[in-house]
């Protein structure tokens, strides 16, 4: 079996005191078999994604309107962690739409716009030409990777920074979606700032996205203006009293849960330790994290296949329902001396654990 650790290089400049990191080249048995393991789970299958996402809804809104109607305190907490659980696993499922295929799952992208992208103020277009480039092998871990920062080589607190300032992102969303889509009609200068910096869900600061063009200009425009529309309509029904201030204020404490739960996950899905240069499928995939069964809290906080997410960067063409039997397969069908092995983690407190470690004892 081939091996993927390559004999060190001429180091690439690195701080005072921290070890110069080894290159790592592709593990060809591995990715071999994990292709051959996994060709016949490619196909998305229709029935569970609506269903998926229907029930996520079904309960995400529901227990929303208990939150902000019953008023007990206990049952206002229980019904809004239920709400943010379910809403956060349906607006997970813009992971998806960012990979597949959309005539394989017809109507899909739509539908989970008008349900979950435009009620909670992230449309589909904020992740569709942007997520793909965190899949790009050149750009992974790069300055051009707009889901990439070297966390684990940073400073200490930017890490609590990076989860707590996340708690935003509902105030951020309205902001974005009630002030600055109207204003950004009147000047093109601010039009194009707009789009490059306030339209896509990237943590990498430096990031400019390009405006899309043609079939998938007019989906930005559309589904933006009822993003728009929607955020105005908010405030103006807050303001005018329509909307209970309380009622508003339980639904924005539920979407901050989401992006916090959501923040965390991202904190976790990669062990953020690349200085910047460009990295092999197999460097990717070990400096990314799976979080298989026994582990059950995992289906709460990384759903809809992103407890796999290792696994993801190895095969991004497979469909979320198809992750589990995946890792099974390629579990089996490996060496136990693979690379393969190395991307799984116990849980969400030895990740964190890992990364804290990290930042105060760089490498």
């Amino acid at each position: 079996m081939e091996r993927s650790l390559t004999l060190p290089r001429a180091p690439v400049a690195e701080p005072a005191g921290r070890t110069p990191r080894v290159r790592i080249a592709d593990d060809k048995a591995m990715l071999r078999a994990a292709a051959e393991a996994t060709r016949d789970l490619i196909a998305p299958r229709p029935g569970i994604y609506w269903a998926d996402l229907i029930g996520s809804v079904a309960v995400g809104y529901g227990a929303l309107a208990a939150a902000v109607t019953v008023r007990q305190t206990g049952w206002v907490v229980l019904a809004a962690v239920v709400s943010a659980l379910a809403l956060y696993r349906a607006l997970s499922f813009i992971h998806e739409i960012s990979h597949m295929k959309h005539s394989a799952v017809p109507r899909f992208r739509g539908a989970w716009n008008a349900l979950v992208g435009v009620p909670m103020l992230v449309p589909s277009f904020m992740y569709e030409g942007v997520h793909n480039l965190h899949h790009a092998k050149t750009r992974y871990g790069t300055s051009e990777d707009p889901e990439y920062l070297p966390l684990a080589l940073m400073k200490p607190w930017t890490l609590p920074a990076f989860v707590v300032i996340s708690a935003l992102a509902p105030l951020g969303l309205l902001i974005r979606y009630a002030i600055l889509s109207p204003l950004s009609l009147l000047s093109p200068k601010f039009r194009t700032i707009v789009m490059e910096r306030y339209s896509a869900l990237a943590i990498n600061p430096s990031f400019r996205r390009r405006a899309p063009e043609g079939e998938a200009r007019t989906m930005w425009d559309r589904v933006e203006t009822a993003a728009s529309l929607w955020a105005i309509a908010v405030v103006v029904l807050t303001a005018t009293g329509v909307f209970p201030l309380r009622s508003v204020a339980i639904a924005l404490a539920i979407g901050s849960g989401v992006a916090v739960v959501n923040q965390v996950r991202t904190l976790v899905a990669h062990l953020w330790e690349n200085d910047g240069e460009p990295m092999s499928v197999t460097a990717q995939y070990l400096d990314s994290v799976n979080v298989p069964p026994p582990a059950l809290l995992p289906a709460l906080w990384a759903p809809v296949g992103l407890r796999y997410h290792a696994l993801h960067h190895l095969l991004p063409s497979l469909p979320y329902h198809a992750l589990g039997e995946a890792h099974r397969r390629i579990t089996a069908a490996v060496e136990q001396g693979s690379p393969y092995h190395k991307a799984s983690y116990a849980g969400l407190p030895g990740l964190v654990n890992k990364i804290v470690r990290s930042t105060f004892h760089p490498r």
